[in-house]
């Protein structure tokens, strides 16, 4: 079938964060929001099919995982990224970002070092510190809007006695689909000594303009020992309020070590439909998809030449995968604070202020091109307007 990711649906009235963080987080209930990550597109239609099945079967009871459910996971994986999964090695989880608290958590040391690559997700910074581990940031390098991992940073932080890295692939903010030779360049940093890898690959499904998408622990089997791997549907299909993920171990044993810390809590499954939503979108959901990628291109393609022909003091850097550009908002010259008030109350817009990714965040905002084209549309003109009167 067809899906018209150009319809506008009123999300009022069901609680969706994005929308009521508008009056809470930025004080501005009439800015658009392009903030939080997840899109303004329904789901596929045999998500929703899924979902009203079960609904209509009318009891809710405790609920274990579906047969059929691991095949799905992994016949998926093995058919967008060729990537081979030992589902006895797999477990589910609330969300990426509660496993890689748990990680942390549970299966590293209080006196473990940990690298994350910064600017970066703001949640990783709040896994190490909260569980009071020592956090080390290597900055990305970055030449003429683009970025790289530096290695020769990353290995003097392996010198100081790092433990673990928390490697986001593809890379959010910066959109960055890592190359192979790159994941490896890092890979053999992390054999050499010893360093242990928690990949976020959340947005991994989400890869634009032909970029190729290579799972870390899918590069050699020393790299499989390795790593621990976070995946999940819910980016990719838009399922983020049904709370669902799974992991990948690299061993019994530290499958075990994460189990048991959800045993711990008794939260020892998903949700009834969380279960059904992410089977069906792993066995159903890619006529979708398909058709979603190059909407998404297309929204950021409009942003880029739109950006480039009337607001030249913005600089929109493209992202290679995942739905979010990181815009260089540095020749304004205004603090993150300044920023953000400049975008929620003279431009009306609402997007991830760059200081949530990190110190070297600063003069830069997120902006979110998951929903309907006439949205993106607004926020250009919008913020255009704002800037030539902020100039004048």
């Amino acid at each position: 079938m067809t899906y018209d990711f150009d319809e506008i649906i009123d999300r009022s009235g069901t609680g969706a964060e994005k929308y009521t963080g508008l009056e809470t987080l930025y004080g501005n209930p009439d800015a658009i929001p392009l903030w939080v990550a997840d899109m303004d597109f329904k789901a596929a239609q045999p998500i929703l099919d899924a979902i009203k099945e079960r609904a209509e079967n009318g009891v809710f009871g405790y609920t274990v995982k579906p047969d059929g459910y691991d095949d799905a996971v992994c016949s998926f994986q093995k058919r967008r990224k060729n990537w081979d999964i030992d589902k006895r090695l797999m477990s589910m989880s609330l969300g990426v970002v509660p496993s890689i608290c748990m990680i942390v958590r549970e299966l590293t040391w209080p006196s473990d070092k940990i690298i994350i690559q910064t600017p970066v997700y703001g949640p990783f910074y709040n896994a190490v510190r909260n569980a009071q581990r020592e956090l080390l940031e290597s900055p990305l390098k970055e030449t003429d809007g683009h970025y790289y991992m530096d290695y020769g940073d990353i290995e003097e932080k392996a010198r100081q006695g790092a433990k673990y890295i928390i490697l986001c692939s593809p890379h959010n903010p910066v959109g960055r689909v890592w190359t192979r030779d790159e994941l490896v360049s890092l890979g053999r940093i992390c054999i050499k000594y010893g360093i242990k890898v928690i990949a976020d690959e959340i947005h991994s499904d989400l890869i634009l303009w032909g970029n190729k998408h290579t799972p870390f622990s899918a590069i050699s089997e020393e790299l499989r020992k390795l790593t621990i791997t976070c995946i999940a549907a819910s980016k990719t299909f838009n399922l983020a309020g049904l709370q669902s993920s799974v992991v990948i171990f690299p061993d019994v044993e530290t499958k075990a070590a994460f189990d048991r810390a959800w045993e711990r809590l008794h939260i020892e499954c998903n949700n009834v439909f969380s279960l059904v939503s992410t089977q069906a979108a792993y066995q159903y959901g890619e006529e979708w998809l398909e058709q979603l990628i190059p909407y998404i291109e297309g929204n950021i393609n409009l942003v880029m030449d739109y950006m480039s022909k009337n607001i030249p003091l913005i600089k929109p850097i493209c992202p290679e995968g995942t739905y979010l550009i990181w815009l260089d908002c540095r020749k304004l010259g205004m603090t993150g604070n300044q920023l953000t008030d400049f975008m929620v109350h003279k431009a009306g817009i609402a997007m991830s202020a760059g200081t949530y990714f990190g110190k070297n965040g600063e003069g830069y905002v997120r902006m979110n091109v998951a929903c309907p084209r006439a949205t993106v549309e607004k926020a250009l003109k919008q913020l255009q307007t704002a800037v030539e009167q902020q100039i004048i």
